[in-house]
């Protein structure tokens, strides 16, 4: 496995100071507006679109997310980033498992990069997103361990896994978050271990993770 980098794999909001500016800077006075109508966007909680072209998360009213929802374009610049939580208490990711992935924190996302054609292994870090480059037959061992895995949309959904007190959750989740979350690590980590707040919050993130995500209809557990 090559050492933790930066890389092409990464979402705007991933790749420094000023793609993570929405979840990390204070919000500008400006309204926010979508980015393809320019409608002002009033509930801070707006969708997000997913430009696969320039690897970056675009604002968006409700009209606009669901017309391309609805368009199921998958060829298309932008796709909409869904709302779905999962969860998969049956999967088989042990701590052998995480120990393989040589992630060096309790917290890893995936998601299928159609650009690349490939997995990309990301995880929060003071520096923002840091990508884990893994070789096939490590990745491949991470997605035959849940079923979560078959179900990701490509760029839009991730597979978010947090390894703590000797387990692992495992759940799939719109992608928008696991940037949410890098930012608001980055923005509160203070410290080796990331400081009494940057817990609190991670703590918060996961619980409501717990609550949104449900099981997958015919799921095996």
């Amino acid at each position: 496995m090559s050492a933790p980098q930066t890389g092409p794999g990464l979402l705007r909001h991933g790749t420094g100071p000023r793609g993570l500016r929405r979840f990390t800077a204070p919000r500008p006075p400006r309204e926010e507006r979508c980015e393809l109508c320019g409608a002002p966007l009033a509930d801070a909680r707006h969708r997000h679109l997913v430009d696969v072209e320039k690897r970056a998360l675009a604002c968006a009213c409700d009209p606009c997310a669901q017309l391309l929802d609805r368009s199921a374009d998958t060829q298309g610049r932008f796709r909409t980033v869904p709302r779905r939580y999962l969860r998969d208490p049956g999967h088989r990711i042990d701590e052998q498992a995480w120990e393989r992935l040589g992630i060096p924190v309790g917290v890893a996302f995936f998601f299928r990069n159609s650009e690349l054609g490939r997995l990309v292994a990301l995880y929060p870090s003071p520096a923002g997103a840091t990508e884990s480059e893994l070789d096939p037959e490590t990745w491949q061992s991470v997605l035959s361990a849940t079923e979560l895995a078959g179900l990701l949309a490509p760029d839009v959904e991730a597979l978010l896994l947090r390894r703590q007190q000797g387990r692992v959750e495992c759940y799939l989740v719109p992608v928008d978050i696991c940037y949410e979350l890098v930012g608001r690590m980055r923005l509160r980590w203070q410290g080796f271990d990331g400081g009494a707040e940057a817990r609190a919050d991670l703590e918060a993130f996961f619980t409501h993770v717990r609550e949104q995500a449900r099981e997958p209809r015919g799921s095996r557990s």
